[in-house]
């Protein structure tokens, strides 16, 4: 964490420091971005670098949990759905809510990855983790494979999809595929592997999700 001479900037001097070195860290990877080649470029010295930070690591987990705050902001908190129309809404404009934010904060998508498995995960599994609880008591989701897991493989099946529709955005591809295919594609995934084929995507009757 930044040391507290840090937390006693200007926020927008913060803010500066932290977007140099996000920038710095997602063009070259969080293992290989230097950490002098920050500090000059967010003009601070060496010496009031190390006033505001331990070193590389606790920059590097400073910038990548702003990642991680973001990701969870725009998926948005998950409460008790009503049934399994809204379970499945919500979801939705979840998944598609996160991957607006990844295809217009590429340097978010760049560190999605090592944001999430920095922190341990548990922040982003929390909210995959109350979605399963709540799939279940809907009877979406199936009970005879055990919750971590089900919560880990739904988490990396949806990080997969967002990446996937971030691409075809950026690529221009999404052009050719018919209206709304990403997060019916997901769907589709997520129906068998929950183990509830019987329940159509959000809209459709149960012999057309077939």
């Amino acid at each position: 964490m930044p040391l507290p001479r840090f937390d006693r900037l200007p926020a927008e001097r913060r803010e500066h420091i932290l977007g140099v070195a996000r920038r710095h860290f997602a063009e070259h990877g969080a293992e290989g971005a230097s950490y002098n080649k920050i500090i000059e470029a967010a003009e601070v010295s060496k010496t009031a670098a190390y006033h505001y930070f331990d070193g590389r690591e606790d920059l590097l987990t400073a910038v990548l949990d702003g990642v991680l705050d973001r990701l969870l902001d725009a998926l948005g908190p998950w409460d008790p759905a009503r049934d399994e129309e809204d379970f499945g809404a919500r979801f939705t404009a979840g998944c598609a809510a996160l991957a607006a934010h990844l295809r217009d904060h590429p340097e978010d998508l760049a560190l999605a990855d090592a944001a999430i498995g920095r922190s341990d995960g548990s922040l982003w599994l929390d909210w995959f983790g109350a979605l399963v609880t709540d799939g279940r008591r809907l009877g979406m989701i199936r009970t005879d494979v055990d919750h971590a897991l089900m919560v880990s493989v739904t988490a990396a099946v949806v990080r997969a999809a967002d990446a996937w529709a971030v691409a075809l955005m950026t690529s221009g591809s999404l052009e050719g595929l018919p209206e709304g295919a990403p997060p019916d594609q997901l769907w589709r995934l997520l129906r068998g592997l929950w183990g509830a084929a019987a329940n159509p995507a959000p809209g459709q009757e149960p012999n057309d999700a077939l």
